[in-house]
């Protein structure tokens, strides 16, 4: 049935959804790589759309940006709507000089100043990891194809504009690989509810160099990377 948030009937939602920020996102990636794809639902102009890639169902559904968002999405496709696999497919900012412009992350984990994986770990620090099936599946098939992904830490930040002077050099000295904005919230909902998950990030723009793409490169960049992330559900299911 619908939730306050997603109009979809349960039916109209796979059980494998890809989760860009930008609900404009999920409106590309079902036109660009959906068969029969139709739009389930639009509350609040989060758009969410259903079709099949490859044979197999699968359901684009923008979060918004940032934790607080994207958790109201992410708690109510798994809880209402039987998802059992999410794959995050987003921008992030380049901390390490070892990653370039355009290059796709892995995230491993995440890490965060948000205080919203504490309250939900009684006060404790909680481990927001990405789910080992689903990741070392999505490093199969970026070898196999070919695709040059890094695997390791990023960080989750509340702030987009961050007022600490000293962030951005503390997450680089524990040799973090990227800044974004919603993955320490999605491996932790997963966790707690049952799913899966994992974050596969496109670099948009480096802290480092201040590297900036285009427009036109980011969105021929984060079409590689969603191939990428559906030929992982893809192979995960088989």
């Amino acid at each position: 049935m619908p939730t306050p948030h997603i109009s979809a009937a349960e039916s109209d939602i796979a059980e494998a959804v890809l989760l860009p920020g930008d609900p404009l996102r999920a409106k590309f990636i079902a036109e660009t790589f959906f068969d029969d794809a139709r739009e389930v639902t639009s509350v609040r102009n989060m758009l969410g759309y259903t079709g099949t890639y490859k044979g197999a169902p699968v359901t684009a559904m923008g979060t918004g940006m940032g934790i607080p968002s994207a958790s109201i999405y992410i708690t109510e496709l798994v809880r209402f709507y039987g998802v059992k696999r999410l794959i995050r497919v987003g921008s992030c900012g380049a901390l390490s000089t070892d990653v370039a412009l355009r290059d796709v992350i892995l995230a491993i984990g995440a890490c965060t100043d948000s205080g919203v994986n504490r309250a939900r770990y009684g006060g404790w620090d909680y481990a927001a990891t990405a789910d080992f099936g689903l990741l070392s599946t999505a490093a199969t098939v970026a070898s196999a194809g070919d695709r040059k992904v890094h695997i390791g830490n990023v960080h989750s930040s509340d702030s987009f504009y961050n007022p600490v002077e000293t962030a951005l050099s503390t997450w680089q000295s524990m040799n973090v690989l990227a800044v974004e904005m919603e993955a320490a919230g999605l491996y932790a909902i997963a966790a707690a509810e049952g799913a899966r998950a994992l974050a596969i990030l496109t670099v948009s723009d480096h802290v480092v160099t201040h590297e900036e793409t285009t427009s036109d490169e980011r969105e021929r960049t984060f079409g590689d990377m969603v191939a990428l992330a559906l030929d992982t559900l893809i192979a995960d299911a088989g």
